[in-house]
């Protein structure tokens, strides 16, 4: 069981700090982090050893911040719960049929299954609600005696004296706008383990700081990312087809930018339609929010929601850089697991499989030393596991397709991309033998305003297109307003001074919840507004703006979307 003391407090005059100790405090209960907890437990069971675990989450409740499309491949599954079924998880719509679209303005394309690299074939995987299959997986670690705190934001990293990671601290609780305490104000807790695992998602806010501070992308690629948009709907019985799994790319993005969709049938009359836009983009004009409100509006796909009704909406980052982009995964005192640490394949679009095999590879890693009596130190055998393993086969024999499309554009990277992934399935993991790099950060590749052309979105018709803030209203997103604001500008005049005049302030069009505005004043002066409690918690900013101004950190614990059913 874990263990109070008083520790000292990091921040003067908020006085001090409660702290547990644990064996292992993970971060995030998504599948990353649920699967090391579980895979702990797992082996203490096996073993008639004591180990404690405690998972923090900073959604309200486990799941409240999980989006994905999603279609899973169960591998991670099976290897972590054999019996998956019999205990009633919720993954029961196979895939019963892919499709591959090409789309143009008024057109499609139906590629040949048969023409597509093997890898990318869905058949044996199921469509889910990832938040779903994490809220029971929650389930399924608290009964093997996992600790969960959700609402609990891990907001700071601890360290000992020597610079290894001793735990995590939560973010205090009840502070106003302007830092001050109010009457609800409650200090944050430490939480310290032997080993701290992340499991944050895409862009996590300490194990970017952790990344930093042990310099564990030296030598690798930037990491590249995604923003990827979902609505959930309920659609007519006679356009419900479930187990369908439809991709495509194209219209409504040109030739230069990189994206796609998906529609995924499954359950009663449900459909997921996700759409996402590769953050390289360069024409900060751009609005992947809009693009994915156009798209619904193609002949191919509009029928689909024809007196239907939308019931959800969220967006997230994704990591795209894959093999070359995979930073070291240890450090004194912890690792980064699944989508902290960018484990998708870009082209099958899944991370979730990948995710839960690194958490199993973790836990049985810290699992080890914890046995060997050690504390604090390196856990270099999950990171030769993850690159020697499966999800190392995984990544690499996809390695090339994402810098593909961004050198050659849509129609040239994807057919070099199927070629190369064609390769890799003949020689796997070998191809032609070589690994392309990727070009420059994501927040580096817009053009000046000036060199770029306006893009003239529809007005939406709150039938099957919606405006931002409509939206935002249909993933339940809340913040206590009265708080610090969350999206922190470490030079407040740069929106205005500099990305305005350079490249029309691009913050108002990639924000996917209306967080950003420029707003002019009665004396005609420019503002530039924060609506953090918009915030659906994308990370978006926190990558692409063009001078790396906007930092995200973790709001109040228990702020932010709850996805329901997503």
């Amino acid at each position: 069981m874990s263990q109070h003391a008083t520790a000292r407090s990091p921040k003067e005059g908020l006085g001090p700090r409660e702290a547990m100790e644990f064996d292992c405090v993970i971060v995030g209960a998504g599948p990353a982090g649920l699967s090391a907890a579980i895979r702990l437990k797992q082996l203490a069971a096996a073993t008639g050893r004591d180990v404690s675990v405690v998972v923090l989450e900073k959604g309200s409740e486990v799941g409240a911040h999980i989006l994905s499309g999603a279609v899973i491949d169960p591998i991670g599954l099976d290897r972590l719960m054999p019996d998956w079924k019999a205990k009633g998880a919720p993954v029961s719509t196979e895939v019963t049929e892919d499709r591959f679209l090409v789309l143009g303005p008024a057109g499609e394309m139906r590629l040949p299954n048969v023409l597509m690299p093997p890898l990318m074939s869905n058949h044996g995987n199921y469509i889910v609600s990832l938040g779903a299959l994490c809220r029971w997986l929650g389930e399924q670690a608290t009964e093997l005696g996992v600790e969960i705190y959700p609402g609990f934001a891990a907001a700071e990293v601890l360290y000992d004296d020597a610079g290894a990671v001793l735990g995590v601290a939560t973010g205090d609780m009840g502070l106003g706008r302007d830092g001050e305490a109010k009457d609800s104000f409650v200090r944050g807790m430490e939480l310290r383990g032997k080993y701290t695992l992340l499991g944050e998602g895409a862009r996590g806010s300490l194990s970017k700081q952790l990344v930093a501070k042990f310099g564990l992308d030296r030598g690798r690629c930037p990491q590249k990312y995604g923003i990827g948009m979902k609505e959930l709907w309920e659609v007519r019985s006679d356009q419900h087809m479930p187990g369908l799994v439809q991709h495509s790319f194209g219209w409504p993005l040109d030739g230069s930018t990189g994206g796609g969709s998906f529609l995924y049938h499954y359950g009663e009359n449900l459909v997921s339609v996700g759409f996402v836009v590769h953050l390289n983009y360069e024409n900060p004009y751009l609005s992947p929010y809009d693009e994915f409100q156009r798209f619904k509006t193609h002949p191919a796909i509009r029928d689909v929601f024809k007196g239907g009704k939308r019931i959800g909406y969220g967006a997230r980052a994704i990591t795209e850089g894959g093999w070359q982009s995979l930073p070291k995964l240890t450090f004194n005192g912890g690792a980064l697991l699944g989508c902290a640490a960018g484990m998708v394949n870009v082209p099958r679009i899944k991370g979730s499989h990948n995710a839960m095999l690194s958490g199993i590879a973790a836990a049985d890693a810290a699992f080890a030393a914890l046995g060997e009596g050690r504390a604090h130190d390196e856990l270099t055998e999950y990171d030769s596991t993850v690159r020697d393993g499966e999800i190392g086969r995984d990544l690499k024999r996809v390695r090339n397709a994402k810098p593909w499309w961004s050198k050659l554009g849509t129609v040239g990277g994807v057919v070099l991309g199927g070629i190369d992934m064609w390769l890799n399935t003949l020689i796997p993991g070998v191809g032609l033998g070589y690994t392309l790099k990727h070009g420059k950060p994501d927040a580096a590749s817009l053009k000046p305003a000036r060199a770029s052309k306006s893009i003239d979105y529809a007005r939406p018709d709150g039938v099957l297109t919606f405006d931002k803030l409509t939206s935002v209203s249909f993933s339940a997103t809340n913040h206590e307003e009265d708080q610090p604001v969350h999206l922190r500008l470490a030079d407040p005049t740069i929106p205005v001074s500099v990305n305005l005049p350079e490249y029309a302030e691009p913050a108002q069009r990639y924000c996917p919840a209306g967080v950003y505005e420029i707003v002019e004043e009665n004396d005609g002066a420019k503002r530039f507004q924060i609506n953090a409690q918009n915030c659906v918690h994308c990370k978006t900013c926190d990558i692409k703006d063009p001078s790396q101004n906007i930092t995200w950190v973790c709001p109040e614990g228990g702020g932010g979307p709850n996805y329901a059913g997503m």
